[in-house]
C-alpha cells in the first residue's frame, strides 16, 4: 500500500506544564482504516489537529506524499485539501445557513468552476444519504444528520485521508450504526480512515489497525487483535478491550480448537460463531 501521510517525532505543548504531544511518529497507508485510542487528555485530538495542519508541531516534521510539509501557505493548503478533518462537535465546523452553501464552502475556495463545484456538492449529498436536506438550515438538524452534514463538507474537498475526532460522541446507537455503514463505503471507495474514540468495541468493530496513545505518547501501534491482547498496555492507557473480544477469550480458554478461528467482531459474526 501507497504511505499518504507520515509523521515523524512531533511534539506539542500548549503551555511549558501541559505536553499533549511527545516526540510521536505514525504513518498511514491508502485504504486503511485506523483507530486511534486513549483515554481523554491522552493526545488523540491534538495529534489530528497536527495531521491536518491545523496546529504545526513545535518540533519533528510531516510529510504528505513522500514530500515535507514545510510553513508556507501553499504547504498547509495543500495538506488540508488532502487530509480532511471531522470535529467532534459538528456545530463548530458548520458556518453556513444551508446545507447546500455548507457543503459547497470547501468546492468554492479551491477555486474550481461552478460546475465542478455542483458536481462535487450533488455527489457528497448523495454519498451522505441528505439530498433531502439540501436546503435545511443544519443547525436545525438532529445530530446524527449533523455528523453527516460536516463529513459531507470534507467529502467535497475530495480528500485521500479523512481524520474523525471522536465521530460516535453523543450518537444514539442508530446512528452510530449508519455511521460505520458510510464509513465502510468510503473505505471501500479508496478513502483512508483514521478516527480517534476511547470507545474499544466501535474501534474493534470497524478498524484493522490500532494506534494507542497514553500520556501524549504512542505505546502501540499493531492489529486490533494484537493491541487488544496486550493488557499492560491498556491498562496504561486506561481503554478495556472489547466486549467481543473478551468474551472469544474465555471461549479460547475452555477450546484449542478455537485457535485457527477468526475472532468475530460484531454481533452478527458472533451469532454466525456460535451457530445462532
Amino acid at each position: 500500500m501507497s504511505e499518504i501521510l507520515r509523521v515523524e517525532n512531533i511534539s506539542y505543548q500548549y503551555s511549558h506544564r501541559y505536553v499533549a504531544l511527545n516526540n510521536v511518529s505514525a504513518s498511514f497507508n491508502a485504504g486503511e482504516m485506523v483507530a486511534i485510542l486513549g483515554s481523554n487528555g491522552a493526545g488523540k485530538s491534538t495529534f489530528l489537529l497536527c495531521c491536518n495542519g491545523v496546529l504545526r508541531p513545535q518540533s519533528g516534521e510531516i510529510y504528505y506524499q513522500g514530500q515535507k510539509i514545510s510553513d508556507s501557505k501553499k504547504d498547509i493548503y495543500t495538506l488540508r485539501q488532502a487530509v480532511g478533518l471531522v470535529f467532534q462537535d459538528p456545530d463548530s465546523q458548520i458556518i453556513a445557513g444551508t446545507v447546500e452553501s455548507e457543503v459547497s464552502f470547501g468546492p468554492m475556495n479551491l477555486r474550481l468552476s461552478q460546475e465542478e463545484v455542483e458536481k462535487r456538492v450533488d455527489q457528497a449529498l448523495v454519498q451522505m444519504d441528505i439530498v433531502r436536506y439540501r436546503d435545511y438550515a443544519p443547525h436545525y438538524l438532529s445530530g446524527g444528520e449533523k455528523k453527516r452534514v460536516s463529513i459531507a463538507d470534507i467529502l467535497a474537498m475530495q480528500p485521500e485521508l479523512i481524520l474523525l475526532d471522536e465521530p460516535t460522541a453523543s450518537l444514539d446507537p442508530q446512528n452510530i450504526d449508519a455511521l460505520e455503514e458510510i464509513l465502510h463505503g468510503l473505505r471501500n471507495e479508496g478513502i483512508t480512515i483514521v478516527l480517534s474514540t476511547h470507545d474499544a468495541n466501535f474501534a474493534y468493530r470497524i478498524a484493522q489497525r490500532a494506534i494507542v496513545f497514553a500520556q501524549g505518547e504512542i505505546i502501540a501501534d499493531a492489529s486490533v487483535d494484537e493491541v487488544f491482547s496486550q493488557t499492560e498496555t491498556l491498562r496504561r492507557a486506561g481503554l478495556k478491550k472489547p466486549l467481543l473480544f473478551e468474551v472469544y477469550e474465555s471461549m479460547q480458554k475452555s477450546s484449542t480448537a478455537l485457535e485457527s478461528e477468526k475472532k468475530p467482531r460484531t454481533i452478527e459474526e458472533f451469532k454466525n460463531f456460535v451457530g445462532v
